[in-house]
């Protein structure tokens, strides 16, 4: 039986211990709320999506295995401007909590920039995760007064546009979980029915591939642009089984050119200044995701994988930063405030 993949919320997080890294790590950030997808912006700040918990009101439909979702305005983004000096972006985004005991929070699911503006997609929204009046989509956000307006309506997408054959858990609406920009659009990575979306800045979305389609429910939710092609790598279904997740190579096109297995729950993709590609994992251990199981792994020149660093609590989102430095989301999938930002250096 297959199990709804979700990022559980694992309630004992909050009495788990330190963690001890190999590499130079450090906490660059705390007390926030479910981070997800990061990026530095042009002022130098590091801005974080954060899924929130949810609300009060009932979704419409009950989504099949986790629903029904309770959602609220809880979701926001944040923006960090050194070690621990976190301030409010934009606040009262939509957010979902779904009804699993262990809890999945969805909210804002990645930012990203276009020159100076600042945009973000959103996975919470929408009549069937609690918020009829906020469906998912791609936000731009006004930085100065922290307002924000849609580009699109990707709950309207979704519900226009279901995937053949749609997933026993079909999330009607969709769930976002990472969005990159390249050559002045958006990419963004929808899990639950296995696609990748094309958006312009004027809001003009299509369908770039269903990876559904002909690799099964295989649960892509992390994109990375690289040399050419995009690099996107799948969480896979739960109970959890180590190395079934796979990094796949996609054209700008929407050709599926290949793919590498051996990486597990995968939840972001980084490339470095010399090209290595990094790969965040969720949770490395088999059957469900648990506490220090999550790590960095890289990929070496030869297409080897090695850990790069263990120890992680479910990990969320990764980026790199002008300094040189990785930041990843860290207790991501855990109760509000727990949420951390660690800064991890790059050997030479």
């Amino acid at each position: 039986m297959k199990v709804k993949q979700v990022l559980p919320l694992i309630l004992l997080l909050s009495a788990f211990g330190s963690i001890a890294f190999a590499q130079d790590v450090s906490v660059y950030a705390n007390g926030l709320e479910g981070p997800r997808g990061l990026k530095f912006g042009p002022d130098g700040a590091l801005y974080v999506a954060e899924a929130g918990h949810g609300g009060p009101e009932l979704a419409c439909v009950n989504v099949p295995i986790v629903g029904p979702y309770h959602g609220g305005p809880t979701a926001r983004i944040s923006k960090i401007t050194g070690p621990h000096e976190r301030s409010t972006v934009v606040d009262g985004l939509p957010s979902a909590l779904s009804s699993l005991p262990s809890g999945d929070t969805q909210g804002v699911a990645a930012v990203a920039f276009l020159g100076d503006n600042l945009f973000a997609v959103l996975a919470g929204g929408g009549c069937s995760h609690g918020n009829a009046s906020a469906p998912n989509g791609v936000i731009r956000v006004d930085r100065k007064n922290g307002t924000w307006k849609y580009i699109d309506n990707l709950s309207a997408f979704f519900l226009a546009n279901q995937v053949v054959p749609p997933p026993a858990d079909l999330e009607p609406e969709g769930t976002p979980f990472a969005m990159i920009t390249h050559n002045g659009h958006f990419y963004a990575v929808e899990s639950n029915q296995g696609q990748i979306i094309r958006v312009n800045p004027g809001g003009r979305t299509e369908r770039l591939v269903q990876i559904s389609a002909t690799e099964g429910h295989v649960v892509p939710t992390a994109i990375g642009f690289h040399n050419g092609n995009f690099y996107v790598g799948t969480l896979s279904t739960f109970p959890i089984q180590p190395g079934a997740a796979r990094v796949y190579q996609v054209s700008e096109k929407g050709e599926i050119l290949g793919f590498q297995t051996g990486f597990t729950t995968v939840t972001g993709i980084e490339f470095d200044a010399k090209g290595r590609m990094y790969v965040l994992e969720l949770s490395a251990a088999p059957g469900f995701p648990a506490p220090g199981a999550g790590k960095i792994v890289r990929v070496n020149e030869s297409g080897q994988i090695e850990d790069f660093v263990t120890g992680l609590v479910v990990p969320t989102g990764i980026t790199l930063g002008p300094d040189g430095a990785l930041y990843v989301s860290d207790f991501g999938a855990a109760p509000p405030g727990l949420g951390q930002i660690l800064r991890i250096t790059i050997p030479d």
